[in-house]
C-alpha cells in the first residue's frame, strides 16, 4: 500500500480532464481501486471542498460530496508533523506536514515548486512510476 497526500490541483485536474490517459486521471483511478491510500486532515478536507465547489469548475455538489466522503471513508485521518521549511504559499504547508507525518508517504502535486525539494514531493507522473515499480 502506498500512502500519499494528494494536492488539490491534482484532484481538480483529474476531475476536469477528458484525457483518461493523463497522469492525474490515472492517479484518481489508483485511489479508487485502492492502490493509493490518501492521507488527509480536516484542513485538507476543507480545501478540497472549497476548491471543488467553485462555480468555475461546474462540478455538481453531489459529486464534490461523494469525493469528500470517499476520502473520509477510504483515506487515513492524519496529524501534522511541523516543518520549518519555507513555503511560498502558507496554504500549502498542511499538505506537506501531513505527508511527512507518516514514514514513506508521498505528496503528489502538480506544483512541485510550491514545496521543498524533497524525494517525497512527486508529480502525478512520478507517482505512477512509483506505483509501477511497486507492482513489479
Amino acid at each position: 500500500m502506498i500512502y500519499a497526500v494528494i494536492d488539490t490541483n491534482v484532484l481538480v485536474s483529474a476531475l476536469l480532464t477528458r484525457n483518461h490517459h493523463s497522469a492525474t486521471y490515472r492517479i484518481l483511478e489508483s485511489l479508487l481501486v485502492r492502490k493509493i491510500k490518501m492521507l488527509y486532515n480536516d484542513d485538507i478536507l476543507k480545501e478540497y471542498k472549497d476548491v471543488l465547489s467553485r462555480s468555475k469548475f461546474h462540478l455538481p455538489i453531489e459529486d464534490v460530496n461523494n469525493i469528500i466522503n470517499f476520502v473520509v471513508e477510504e483515506g487515513l485521518l492524519s496529524t501534522r508533523k511541523r516543518s520549518k521549511e519555507y513555503f511560498p504559499d502558507p496554504k500549502d504547508v498542511v499538505f506537506y506536514e501531513v505527508a511527512i507525518s507518516r514514514e514513506n508517504a508521498y505528496l503528489v502535486t502538480g506544483n512541485e515548486k510550491h514545496f521543498p525539494n524533497k524525494p517525497i514531493v512527486v508529480t502525478p507522473a512520478e507517482m505512477l512510476e512509483i506505483l509501477n515499480s511497486e507492482g513489479s
